[in-house]
């Protein structure tokens, strides 16, 4: 009987620790007894009775010195494994179509190439007229929204020598001439948080913006894609179309552990 009750109603003790575990995640930072036990709403008494052995199975660690506690080396162990298994393809998926439902426009989901991003699935939205994406074709770095997004947070070093051969090539409709020029213009979207481009997209007619995807490292791992006729998005700063991009990265970018750094 009485494992009959346990298995339907959990472990009260187990609850209570975790508890502990999750008012020291919401507080970022190493904390004193007296606050995880207010976060938590329980007694320091009590609080510090289950944060020893939270620091016994090597969830919590305490700092010696300052007597702050922290998560332990087994928590970080599990947050990793848990971000291992967690598929960013999918959930990207998953993300596109939510907000394809959201804004009814054309959506992509971009991932890194080697030489550019590819389309790897797009999502058509309830209109007459739409944009077909290509999946599986390289996207130029500087005449695509998904483009100017990797080339602006992947590393320098790997993307300048990719946006020179572009540029070298003639082929590039981005208005865009030089190194120093195409520097310029990464900065831009790097500043403003996301891409957009009409009037010299990578193909005639067609306009698009894009807002990077960040994983635990803080390394951009996807990019969401909006595309539509030329003219037809509408690319201002608070429009509800750039709204619901910019929270749909965010929220799938905090769903692959990102943390946004502090302001």
């Amino acid at each position: 009987m009485h494992d009959d009750l346990e298995g339907k109603h959990g472990v009260q003790s187990l609850e209570v620790g975790m508890s502990l575990l999750k008012a020291m995640v919401t507080g970022q930072q190493a904390m004193m007894l007296k606050d995880i036990a207010a976060a938590a709403d329980m007694p320091a008494s009590k609080a510090h009775r289950y944060l020893v052995s939270l620091i016994r199975s090597g969830l919590v660690e305490q700092d010696p010195l300052s007597s702050r506690y922290t998560l332990g080396p087994f928590a970080l162990n599990l947050g990793l494994v848990a971000l291992g298994r967690l598929d960013r393809v999918r959930l990207g998926l998953s993300a596109i179509a939510d907000l394809r439902d959201a804004i009814n426009e054309t959506t992509a989901l971009a991932v890194w190439g080697g030489q550019g991003p590819v389309i790897v699935r797009w999502e058509r939205p309830r209109r007459p007229i739409t944009v077909n994406v290509i999946t599986g074709a390289t996207l130029s770095l500087l005449a695509s929204a998904a483009g100017r997004v990797f080339a602006a947070w992947l590393p320098p070093a790997q993307i300048e020598p990719l946006v020179q051969a572009e540029l070298d090539s003639g082929k590039c409709r981005a208005n865009v001439q030089t190194l120093d020029e195409a520097r310029a213009v990464l900065a831009e979207v790097r500043a403003r948080g996301l891409a957009a481009i009409s009037g010299h997209y990578m193909v005639r007619g067609v306009e698009a913006m894009a807002a990077p995807v960040f994983n635990f490292k803080q390394d951009i791992t996807l990019g969401l894609v909006v595309v539509g006729v030329e003219g037809s998005l509408d690319m201002r700063e608070d429009s509800p179309t750039v709204t619901a991009l910019r929270e749909a990265a965010h929220a799938l970018s905090l769903r692959l552990g990102y943390a946004p750094p502090a302001a």
